[in-house]
């Protein structure tokens, strides 16, 4: 992949702020957040809709192997300026997808004033904020996943 197109959205210092703030907020919560950004859609998968872009991403990120069914994945393609909130199914019992669609709308708004990272910070800490109200960190719990970004 060239990451000539990832950065000019994002410098290496954004994506250390990013997983820092993943790590930040899961301090609270049993929910797990991941991050992936790809460049483009991959030419084979150009008939695929985002949110089946999004679902094969988390199956391959074993998003949906946690204890609590508690992922959520923040899923961006920058070639397309698309953009997916995906939950598994045990967020899902409790949050609408209206919520989800809301913070979206946030974090796009800051998208389009040019705003990458301060974007996805907004919506990690949104999400965060929501687990927490919804998955309190429980006394066993052991961070599932890995808070980097994923390309």
């Amino acid at each position: 992949m060239s990451s000539e197109l990832l950065y000019n959205f994002f410098s290496d210092d954004d994506f250390l702020r990013i997983s820092n703030k993943i790590s930040e907020m899961e301090k609270f919560t049993a929910g797990e957040i991941r991050v992936a950004v790809k460049e483009e859609k991959q030419f084979l998968k150009k008939n695929k809709s985002l949110r089946e872009l999004a679902e094969e991403e988390f199956h391959n990120l074993k998003m949906d192997e946690t204890r609590d069914k508690t992922g959520i994945l923040l899923y961006l393609i920058l070639q397309e300026r698309q953009f997916y909130i995906l939950a598994d199914s045990g967020i899902n019992e409790k949050v609408k997808q209206e919520t989800w669609d809301k913070i979206r709308d946030e974090m796009q708004n800051e998208f389009r004033e040019g705003h990458f990272a301060n974007g996805m910070l907004l919506g990690i800490e949104k999400v965060g904020k929501i687990l927490l109200d919804h998955f309190p960190i429980k006394e066993d719990d052991t961070n599932e996943l890995s808070n980097k970004v994923v390309f």
